[in-house]
């Protein structure tokens, strides 16, 4: 297992110099914004997802009045399916690629705070640690969940959706 402490700390304060405490409080500072940064885009790509899902519902439903209306006026329902089928395969690659960036964005997120853990090691406080310890280290749900595990079950849900419209759609092809 890779020591956190062997890579984080390239010299010792003694080899560094007097600047040793001010340059590690204000990278320690850098570090901290740039793990609220990632935080900050793995919102912003839920919202873009869900948005993208939203807007593939919007328009499957769009449709579906279209062919309700195609009805009225005679129109082969069997003309939409190339749509539905190529909407659907889109929405469950989106989904897909939506799974792999919460999984990813939570990867990263883990090693940042693995790291400012061990840099607080070398702060006179650690409040990272301290709210981490008051959270039960993630080992008591009445105190921490996961905010990750129900993230990650939305992109299933959009997909099911999807996977639903295909297999209608592709049945519908076989049937007719």
């Amino acid at each position: 297992m890779l020591n956190i402490d062997e890579v984080l700390f390239k010299q010792s304060k003694e080899a560094y110099g007097e600047d040793y405490a001010t340059h590690c409080l204000e990278i320690y500072k850098l570090y901290v914004e740039m793990a609220d940064r990632i935080s900050s885009r793995r919102h912003s790509a839920n919202s873009f997802f869900l948005t993208i899902n939203s807007a593939i519902i919007a328009v499957l439903g769009y449709v579906q009045f279209g062919v309700y209306l195609g009805a009225k006026l005679g129109v082969e329902p069997s003309q939409t399916n190339d749509f539905y089928w190529i909407i659907s395969v889109l929405g469950m690659i989106l989904c897909l690629v939506w799974f792999r960036l919460i999984q990813s964005y939570k990867q990263l997120n883990t090693a940042k705070f693995k790291v400012i853990l061990q840099m607080e090691q070398s702060l006179p406080i650690a409040p990272y640690d301290a709210e981490w310890e008051a959270a039960g280290r993630g080992d008591d749900p009445s105190l921490f969940k996961p905010f990750t595990q129900v993230e990650m079950a939305i992109p299933w849900v959009f997909f099911v959706l999807n996977f639903a419209v295909f297999l209608k759609v592709t049945f519908s092809l076989f049937i007719s």
